[in-house]
């Protein structure tokens, strides 16, 4: 079990994960969501569900720390807290993209010596916007397992060029829209 995998699993931070497992390629893959803020535990046996999450997460590690990460935050506020959380897994030199509900334009900027990649998302998935970032079709992916689709979007996307303006986090903060949510559609 990678150091990663043992973490997350040691603090309970896996939710609705959908694979989670060594890739083919890789110590350890995980596609799901992740716990930023748990939620109240009522007894020995049961606990709220959380109250912060990183949703949609797309992660890959090939030792000790997090080498890729892509999720959605639902709103910038959570942020902080998920840096917080897992900060002893992350590594100055990994590749972290965030897909945020509530901004109103991209940026790339750095926090406590970490490097993210910040896009707004309003009514796709994280999965479509990294395949689109990675040059990728679902095409590309139709015939290949869960652990290869892991490791084919985690290698293509490495390879891409992010291409987009620093900012400072302060930057960051100021394009968040308290009134931004993702679009709905069909029946509400």
């Amino acid at each position: 079990m990678s150091k990663v995998q043992e973490f997350i699993y040691e603090n309970n931070l896996q939710w609705q994960a959908s694979f989670s497992a060594k890739t083919d390629k890789y110590a350890y893959g995980y596609r799901g969501s992740l716990v930023i803020t748990p939620g109240k535990v009522m007894s020995a046996d049961k606990q709220l569900p959380p109250k912060a999450t990183a949703t949609q997460a797309i992660l890959v590690s090939s030792g000790d720390k997090i080498d890729f990460l892509a999720c959605e935050l639902e709103s910038l506020d959570f942020f902080e807290p998920f840096v917080e959380r897992y900060k002893e897994v992350l590594s100055p030199s990994g590749l972290y993209i965030l897909f945020v509900t509530d901004l109103d334009g991209d940026g790339k900027f750095e926090y406590e010596g970490f490097t993210f990649y910040t896009f707004a998302l309003d009514e796709s998935s994280v999965w479509n916007e990294l395949l689109d970032h990675a040059d990728l079709s679902k095409g590309d992916l139709k015939k290949a397992s869960a652990e290869e689709k892991i490791d084919i979007v985690y290698d293509e996307i490495k390879g891409s060029t992010l291409r987009m303006s620093g900012k400072s986090y302060d930057e960051i903060k100021a394009l968040q829209n308290e009134d931004a949510g993702k679009t709905l559609f069909g029946a509400v």
